[in-house]
């Protein structure tokens, strides 16, 4: 009996030693199922009964090592694990500083940039404004060149023109000093069918109701009545009291033109050509009757003083 009792406490202590030296977060069942002798049934015989005994598993030194080394694991996977976390935040810090260096380089470079174009604005608009203000400092002083310079070109040109009329003039006297106005046209000279109007004109005085039945065309100008027959235009005395003939005798149409355009035509034509330096006013006066007697003179035709077909071709007009 007492062996039994001795042997009981045996157990007792043995398994208080193995749950003290146990790993605490895990049951010692664990660690030791698989690794620990299976136990052993003891059989005693003495006293003449028939004891069965279940031995307490006995914890070897690779099972002490084994618990060791898990419970070695078991304490630096904390660490491990804080170790990745910090290396993990130090990598999202990095990452986040360069991030942010390269949005200041970034920035740094936009407002170079920016002040760049800014100074090529300030430049550009520095020069525009001293165009400007050239330009309006040298607007006046241009205006008045200008002024000067048409002042200048008109005195020229008035000089220029007193020079060339007189230069006309003594050309057109040395060319009719001697060119002599006809009135009569009767000599044998005026026979042929060119100067025929010439030849047979008379004079004819009616009232202006005859002039109206003989004839249907008959206009005013330069201050008297003129009517048309056969390609000439005649003065028709008597058509109106009061009416000027400043020349009397007829005048060649051409073009369906009145006889004052003709004169103007034929007093143009005589001052490109140096024979008349009076007005050009559509009147065959004295001085432009003298010029187509010098010009006619000079061209062999026949001297009517007047204007007459021969003379009008012979200057281009008809």
């Amino acid at each position: 009996m007492k062996r039994i009792v001795f042997l009981t406490c045996i157990g007792s202590v043995a398994l208080a030693l193995t749950a003290w030296g146990a790993p605490k977060d895990r049951p010692a069942t664990r660690s030791a199922k698989g690794k620990s002798t299976p136990s052993a049934h003891t059989v005693s015989a003495r006293g003449g009964g028939h004891v069965a005994r279940h031995a307490a598993p006995v914890r070897t030194s690779r099972s002490f090592s084994a618990a060791r080394s898990h419970q070695r694991a078991i304490a630096a996977t904390p660490r491990t694990r804080s170790s990745s976390v910090a290396r993990g935040r130090a990598l999202r810090s990095s990452r986040v500083e360069t991030v942010k260096v390269r949005s200041t380089r970034t920035a740094n470079a936009r407002t170079t940039v920016a002040a760049r174009n800014r100074t090529a604005i300030d430049r550009e608009r520095s020069l525009a404004r001293a165009n400007t203000l050239r330009t309006n400092r040298a607007e006046p002083a241009r205006l008045r060149n200008a002024q000067a310079a048409n002042a200048n070109a008109r005195l020229a040109a008035r000089n220029n023109l007193a020079v060339n009329r007189a230069t006309n003039a003594r050309i057109v006297n040395n060319r009719t000093r001697n060119a002599r106005i006809v009135n009569n046209w009767r000599s044998d000279r005026f026979r042929s069918s060119n100067y025929t109007a010439f030849y047979n004109y008379n004079r004819r005085w009616h009232d202006r109701s005859w002039w109206r039945r003989n004839y249907t065309r008959i206009i005013f100008v330069s201050g008297g009545w003129w009517y048309w027959n056969t390609g000439y235009w005649y003065p028709a005395w008597g058509y109106a009291a009061g009416a000027y003939y400043p020349y009397d005798g007829p005048i060649y149409g051409y073009n369906d033109l009145s006889p004052d355009q003709v004169i103007v035509n034929v007093q143009s034509q005589l001052q490109r050509d140096g024979y008349y330096a009076g007005p050009v006013d559509g009147i065959l006066g004295s001085q432009t009757r003298q010029a187509l007697a010098a010009f006619q003179a000079d061209h062999g035709l026949a001297i009517t003083s007047a204007v007459d077909r021969p003379t009008l071709a012979t200057l281009g007009l008809a």
